[in-house]
């Protein structure tokens, strides 16, 4: 007579969960950890700045007492920032109308043209952007001042064309490497000059380079204190340099009005910064277009 053998069941197949975990370094929680503390603090401090802008007083308390706007009225008649907006204003115009009549010539005569010692030209324009502006600002304030053209406006000019000339050579030469050369070549044989060439031709095509040189050099001489600071005069100070009188000039001077004209600067700024990050492509600074060498 025949068994009947049942067979067991297998056992069901273990269920593994194949979702992605995300597991975090205890070095990326430090990187964050420090990030985040940073940002929180200077989030504190424009807070408190800002706030203290309006309070009418703010002595032991979390929160002032009350609010106002007339601080701003205020600093605006005490540190006369009409007339510093506007000198602020006429320097920013002639560092980059400046930098611009002789840095794109120049980014255009390293774009196209190989010689001995490019490479430390480069060099050369790459040192006043990566130099802290102290170290060479003394000496250049002192051959300024020996020559009688620092403490007014136009030594201002010359102390910030120092880092704007070589930033715009630096920022056009990737955007003029990318135009082809073959362009040139067909218009040159159509009968037109350098001249022609380089203003009719190129100029068109190097706007969006053009635009981004210009308001990158606005923001940067708008922010520079150290060479504003070292050959300003009285009547040549830009608003950063103002500002800092503000706060170490001798008197006694309301903190609330200070902190006016710091918001007033900061809004400026990031009005500045807004514009620059609307109309300048940072991929577009570094990019380079290789030439296709079956042509």
């Amino acid at each position: 007579m025949a068994t009947i053998t049942r067979a067991r069941p297998s056992p069901p197949p273990a269920t593994t969960d194949r979702r992605p975990r995300i597991t975090a370094r205890p070095a990326a929680w430090v990187v964050w950890g420090v990030v985040i503390f940073f940002f929180l603090n200077l989030l504190g401090v424009v807070a408190s700045v800002l706030v203290s802008s309006f309070g009418q007083r703010w002595f032991d308390t979390w929160l002032p007492d009350g609010y106002t706007t007339s601080w701003y009225g205020r600093a605006w008649d005490e540190f006369a920032l009409l007339q510093v907006i506007v000198v602020t204003l006429e320097v920013s115009v002639l560092v980059v109308g400046v930098s611009l009549l002789i840095g794109v010539p120049a980014a255009y005569v390293l774009a196209r043209r190989s010689f001995p010692g490019k490479r430390l030209i480069f060099l050369v324009f790459l040192l006043p952007i990566l130099m802290p502006p102290i170290t060479y600002g003394i000496p250049l304030a002192t051959v300024l001042y020996k020559f009688g053209l620092a403490g007014n406006m136009s030594g201002v000019v010359l102390a910030n064309l120092v880092p704007s000339v070589p930033f715009v050579i630096l920022t056009m030469t990737p955007f003029i490497e990318q135009i082809d050369p073959r362009i040139e070549s067909a218009a040159r044989m159509c009968g037109a000059g350098l001249r022609t060439v380089f203003l009719r031709v190129l100029t068109p095509l190097l706007v969006p380079g053009i635009l981004a040189s210009a308001i990158l050099v606005l923001v940067r001489t708008v922010g520079m204190f150290e060479l504003t600071f070292l050959t300003a005069g009285p009547d040549s100070q830009t608003l950063v340099v103002a500002l800092y009188y503000s706060m170490s000039a001798s008197g006694i001077r309301a903190q609330q009005s200070v902190d006016a004209m710091a918001v007033i600067y900061t809004s400026m700024m990031l009005v500045l910064l807004v514009v620059a990050l609307r109309y300048v492509n940072p991929t577009q600074l570094v990019a380079q277009v290789k030439e296709d060498p079956e042509h």
